[in-house]
């Protein structure tokens, strides 16, 4: 194959790991690029020796490179913006024991789950315990 068609099978995995931002294609874009500067020098390899290379360059790069990135851009730390837990709402529902209803929180109504052992009233205060997806773990605070 030309070498441009590797320049541009690079770029190609560059924009698809822009989009995705997960720090997995990048290094299949490596081995495009290792094979396009290979064929541009004059190694002249069947197309089945170039697959070769640009699979053994990115399954190399992704294995022992990719681990050092991710650490380097801190792509493995969750990040929490703004934790819930501890924070009051107020149960817009009777809440019975490991059910669920609505609270209030922050002006805005979420899905609660009553994680304690008593029931919460209409309009009691609560706290929550732990976040799971968009319901509220609460209990009587």
């Amino acid at each position: 194959m030309a070498w441009w068609i590797w320049v541009l099978i690079g770029f190609v995995l560059l924009a698809v790991e822009m989009a995705s931002t997960t720090m997995h294609i990048a290094f299949f874009a490596v081995g495009a690029f290792v094979v396009a500067v290979l064929v541009a020098v004059g190694v002249h390899l069947p197309l089945w020796g170039e697959l070769l290379v640009f699979t053994g360059v990115s399954l190399a790069a992704f294995f022992f490179v990719r681990p050092y990135v991710v650490r380097r851009l801190r792509l493995n730390e969750t990040r929490v913006v703004d934790t819930l837990v501890g924070e009051q709402a107020i149960a817009l529902d009777d809440i019975a024991p490991a059910s669920i209803g609505k609270a209030e929180m922050r002006g805005t109504t979420w899905s609660a789950r009553n994680i304690g052992e008593t029931s919460l009233a209409r309009g009691q205060r609560c706290v929550v315990t732990h976040v799971e997806g968009l319901v509220l773990h609460v209990r009587v605070a």
